[in-house]
């Protein structure tokens, strides 16, 4: 029996469906998930700097320098919350997202709206080198998904409040609203039609509202643009262009590289020890790398190096422009595998701010060799510190969009607009046309699991196999008679296509109904010809574990096939046929434009 509880909210539903339109309601759910997005970013934030602040006024690791050793604590109260609470591995954020997009038709655990805030804070505040918007946007997402499961939601909608929530998150985090949008667009292939519109403008606004209610005026970057573009720079920015997509290519690869490094170590003891300890020796040497990094990279912009390099045991040559230089360009180099070790390890959080870091380096550096080399040039290094981080977004993430909007709401202006757009649409070019995928969409795009703004392919990701496998066919045997075939099989089945199996289920070949009409009422034959006399290979074969919709449907096309066998675990099955597979593509299709 319903309980008073479920009686009301059916009626409230009730009620809604007469009253409000779907549209409207769509509306009014993107400005509450905005807020709920936002809410869960402020809250994300606020645990982490207290415990940053906790740590700094309880061990005084200015004084101590006793900074690296905090990581490991912070990693191991993380597994201690994963294996005895969650009792699930860790996802990386954004990709679960996507994957839920496509394969779970946008529904996300409900305990990935409160896990995130747990073992993010304590990752990024004990040190870890990743970030926290990662953290906050799957927060927002799983909010979304499961307000849309209890309120009943088709799967378009609710797949269209995990981008509002997306956009609410970015926007509370960074305080840019326009990023926010573009940023659910790139990242989540949302189609930026006026219905999506309007929703992701909703959600940005109240997530950007939130930020300023709960934190007021206080920004991450605190720097007023100073230094307007000039057209003798434009080689430069191009150059720089080049420079992060190289950086670009190398931070993709390089965290790929490390995640396969550490396959052997199946113990996530040993991950965490052996990372927690790779961790500190790398903050002992580059400190900055403790943590999100904002404060290095406002140091950064305010021309304050020393301050951004903190202390390091080459203090006594920082007076020598190029240690500075050095030292800069290592933390390039080693932000990467910082990260990628600090997911290794067990830690969670995101990579667009660990991006951000190091691509402000890498300008910071290039600024710094132009105007040291002596040449007689002079260029603005916080400028070229904001376009390496455009550079490295656009080129890590694809979204070249997102770090040019991003990079000209946090300078409070468009003057950097023409650089901006130089470097990331270099940085973009090159990167893509060496790498097709990003960290996010990798290992999804390997499944067959990834959307994109690709329609046909976005159809064929959101179908699924079962959905179009039948098993009304009735198997023979390669010693079964004619006969047999004809009174156990062909009578009693409307198929015509007869899949031959082995006493293990094992598919040896097919027979059809052509290959036999002839000799059908031949009764001669019927005991003296077996099926193997008739059975032969099938034009092509569909693996269940391996094979995605986008294969299943090439198959179909390159042999021009009606039916094809499929095998799951090496036995027979079912069939796919081409008229089945073709009815359900058009039905998504339909599903997905409306």
């Amino acid at each position: 029996m319903p309980t008073q509880t479920q009686r009301a909210f059916t009626k409230i539903l009730k009620w809604r469906y007469k009253n409000i339109s779907n549209k409207t309601f769509t509306h009014i759910l993107a400005v509450a998930v905005g807020l709920l997005a936002g809410l869960a970013s402020v809250t994300l934030k606020n645990l982490t700097y207290f415990i940053e602040s906790a740590l700094e006024e309880g061990i005084v690791f200015s004084s101590n320098q006793l900074y690296f050793i905090l990581p490991i604590i912070g990693l191991a109260l993380v597994f201690v919350y994963v294996k005895f609470v969650h009792k699930e591995r860790l996802e990386h954020a954004i990709s679960s997202i996507l994957f839920a997009l496509s394969k779970k038709k946008g529904v996300i655990n409900y305990r990935k709206i409160y896990t995130p805030l747990i073992t993010a804070p304590l990752t990024v505040g004990f040190g870890g080198s990743v970030g926290l918007l990662g953290p906050a946007v799957a927060s927002g997402s799983a909010i979304s998904s499961n307000l849309g499961r209890i309120l009943h939601l088709n799967t378009k909608t609710r797949s269209l409040l995990i981008a509002c929530a997306s956009a609410g998150a970015v926007a509370s985090i960074f305080q840019s609203p326009i990023a926010a949008i573009i940023f659910a667009v790139e990242i989540f292939s949302i189609d930026f039609t006026m219905l999506s519109m309007l929703p992701l403008l909703l959600a940005s606004i109240s997530g950007v509202l939130t930020s300023y209610f709960f934190l007021g005026n206080e920004v991450l970057f605190n720097f007023s643009l100073s230094d307007n573009f000039e057209i003798k720079d434009t080689l430069f920015y191009v150059l720089l262009g080049v420079g992060t997509a190289f950086a670009s290519i190398y931070f993709t690869k390089m965290y790929f590289g490390i995640l396969q490094l550490f396959e052997p170590l199946k113990s996530p003891k040993y991950r965490l020890l052996v990372g927690g300890l790779a961790i500190g020796i790398m903050l002992y040497f580059i400190p900055p790398l403790y943590g999100e990094g904002f404060g290095f990279i406002n140091n950064l912009l305010d021309g304050n190096h020393l301050s951004a390099l903190g202390a390091t045991p080459f203090d006594a040559y920082l007076s020598n422009i190029w240690v500075v230089i050095a030292l800069l360009f290592g933390l390039t180099v080693f932000k990467a595998i910082a990260m990628t070790t600090t997911f290794a390890a067990g830690g969670a959080g995101g990579i667009f701010i660990p991006t951000m870091v190091m691509g402000s380096a890498l300008g910071n550096v290039f600024a710094k060799v132009v105007n040291n080399l002596g040449l007689d040039f002079a260029v603005s290094e916080s400028n070229f510190t904001l376009i390496g981080m455009a550079g490295l977004i656009a080129g890590v993430l694809h979204a070249p969009l997102t770090a040019i909007f991003l990079i000209a709401e946090i300078t409070g202006g468009y003057e950097l607009f023409v650089p901006l757009m130089i470097t990331a649409s270099i940085s973009y070019l090159i990167t893509k046309s060496t790498l097709d995928h990003t960290i996010y969409t990798r290992e999804l795009a390997e499944q067959g699991a990834l959307l994109t703004h690709d329609k046909d392919e976005n159809v064929l990701t959101l179908m699924r196999l079962d959905d179009v496998i039948e098993k009304n066919f009735k198997a023979v045997y390669p010693t079964m008679s004619l006969g047999e075939m004809l009174h156990e099989s062909v009578s009693k089945s409307t198929r015509n296509i007869f899949p031959v199996i082995d006493e293990n289920n094992a598919l040896v070949g097919i027979v059809l109904l052509d290959d036999i009409r002839e000799v059908m009422f031949e009764t001669a034959l019927y005991k003296t010809t077996t099926v193997a006399t008739f059975m032969h290979a099938a034009p092509e074969y569909i693996f269940y574990e391996k094979d995605s919709m986008q294969q299943v449907m090439k198959k179909f096309k390159e042999t021009g096939a009606w039916n094809l066998p499929v095998i799951k675990n090496g036995k027979y099955y079912g069939f796919v046929s081409k008229s089945k597979l073709l009815t359900a593509y058009r039905r998504e299709l339909i599903n997905f434009t409306q």
